[in-house]
Order: structure tokens, then C-alpha cells, then sequence
């Protein structure tokens, strides 16, 4: 029944981290659909500078109106080169955190596993016991009443 007790404290421990885990995973995942929202509004904002140019370059405007758009482009790739660096550092903590959920969680299988073994095994020692201490009951009576 100790070793019981012992294990329910180390499964505690495990669920405690697998929660931290799941806590952590959380956070990586909100932090990634952050940074990927920002890159996808970037992308957004440079297509769309991308098709005022277009219209630029069609019309009769003006040098430096078409100039200050590309240099406007060029500062969005720059950008954008930049977010999708932190876009997969994002993905890569992301993965890692679930890596360590995973182990986590089977961790907790693992010692709610064993727990319910020694359980069950203790619980079959004690139907074995009583079973035992029936039979030495029956047969005291049945020697007393022959003796008797």
C-alpha cells in the first residue's frame, strides 16, 4: 500500500508537469497565430502596395511617387523576411512545447498504468487472504463440530 502511495505522489508530480506543459504549449501556440497573423497583414499591406504600383507604373505619375512605392515595397520585404524568421521560430518552440506534452502526457499513462497494476494485484492479494481466512474458518468449524 506504500509503494501505492509513493506512486500517486510521483503521478502527481507528472500531472503537475504535463499541465505546465499544456500551459506552455498554449502560450507557443498564441504566440505563433500572433506572429502569422502579423505576417499574413504584411503580405496583405504589400500586395496591395504591389497593386498601387502597378497602377503607378500604367498612369502618368509622377517619378518620385513611383520611386517612394518601391522603396515602400522594399521596406515590406524587408519586413516580411524578418517576420517569417520569428514565424518559424515561433512554429519551431510550437513543435518543441507539443514534443513535450506528448512526453508528458505519457508519462501520466504510464504511472496511472502502474498504479492500477499494484492495485489491482494488492486487491487480489487481499480476496487471496480473505479466501484464506475463510477456508481456515470453515474447517475450524467443521473440526469443532466433529469433535464436538
Amino acid at each position: 500500500m506504500a509503494a501505492t502511495k509513493r506512486l500517486s505522489k510521483i503521478l502527481h508530480i507528472r500531472e503537475q508537469e504535463k499541465h505546465d506543459a499544456q500551459k506552455a504549449y498554449h502560450h507557443s501556440q498564441e504566440l505563433f497565430e500572433d506572429v502569422a497573423v502579423k505576417l499574413y497583414t504584411l503580405l496583405r499591406t504589400k500586395e496591395a502596395a504591389e497593386e498601387s504600383y502597378e497602377g503607378y507604373l500604367k498612369q502618368s505619375t509622377p517619378i518620385t511617387t513611383i520611386k517612394e512605392q518601391l522603396t515602400y515595397i522594399e521596406m515590406l520585404n524587408k519586413k516580411i523576411i524578418s517576420m517569417q524568421q520569428s514565424v518559424e521560430q515561433a512554429r519551431n518552440e510550437m513543435k518543441t512545447n507539443q514534443r513535450h506534452l506528448t512526453n508528458a502526457h505519457v508519462e501520466v499513462k504510464k504511472f496511472e498504468k502502474i498504479i492500477e497494476i499494484r492495485r489491482r494485484e494488492q486487491d487480489e492479494i487481499v480476496r487471496k487472504n480473505e479466501k484464506q481466512a475463510m477456508d481456515e474458518i470453515a474447517i475450524q468449524q467443521y473440526l469443532g463440530r466433529k469433535n464436538g
